[in-house]
């Protein structure tokens, strides 16, 4: 497996997968082409034999000079449980903290449990949103 930067490319094989992978769930609207043009840098593919197995997009915050956000993760549903996604979260966690950032914020929905899970797994604790954000579950996690 081979972890690479994003390409604007990659979004034209990436979003037709989105929904499936998801199991149906409309999720490809929230992963417009503008996260593989603009966070290029903070942004990677999973590879195996040329083809993609997983990515993650985020980025570091304009407005808080300490933190990153990780937007949009996805794993191949026949590609799960063999740390891809470790892997790309530390490969995140290593270009975020070279760029001296150490708060990692992110969400998911309620009801994908999975998710739950694993950032929980992965040190990541929830945090008490507002009554705005009551439909998310807010994480963070502090690197040191």
């Amino acid at each position: 497996m081979e972890i690479r930067l994003v390409q604007g490319s990659d979004y034209y094989v990436i979003s037709p997968l989105i929904n499936d992978w998801w199991n149906g769930r409309k999720m490809s609207d929230m992963l417009p082409k503008l996260f593989f043009d603009h966070f290029k840098n903070t942004s990677f593919i999973a590879e195996e034999e040329g083809e993609i197995i997983g990515f993650l997009i985020g980025f570091l915050s304009q407005s808080y000079s300490n933190e990153a956000y990780i937007h949009f993760v996805g794993i191949h549903p026949e590609h799960r449980g063999k740390g891809i996604g470790r892997q790309l979260y530390n490969q995140f966690f290593d270009v975020i903290k070279q760029h001296g950032r150490s708060i990692i914020r992110c969400v998911t929905s309620p009801v994908n449990k999975d998710s739950i899970a694993y950032h929980t797994k992965m040190g990541f604790e929830i945090e008490q949103g507002d009554s705005i954000n009551q439909d998310k579950v807010l994480f963070i996690k502090c690197l040191t």
